[in-house]
């Protein structure tokens, strides 16, 4: 259970870690706002994707926690 716990906890460091730094760069990229400003589906799904990959960081912290105490 260590092997598993210590895998999702890598899972969700790379996650908190990453994807941050790329939502920075969708954000200042061209195609992520239209002439008028406003946010294009290229910012939208890139935000959405990006939030899921957070939710799942939370999640592997639980899970990681839970395979520690053996509940899994």
């Amino acid at each position: 259970m260590i092997a598993l716990a210590v895998l999702l906890f890598i899972n969700a460091a790379f996650n908190v870690i990453v994807w941050p730094q790329f939502y920075k760069r969708v954000v200042n990229d061209p195609r992520a706002r239209d002439a008028d400003g406003k946010a294009t589906a290229f910012l939208k799904v890139h935000a959405i994707l990006i939030a899921i990959a957070l939710v799942l960081a939370i999640v592997s912290v639980i899970a990681g926690i839970a395979a520690l105490a053996g509940v899994l």
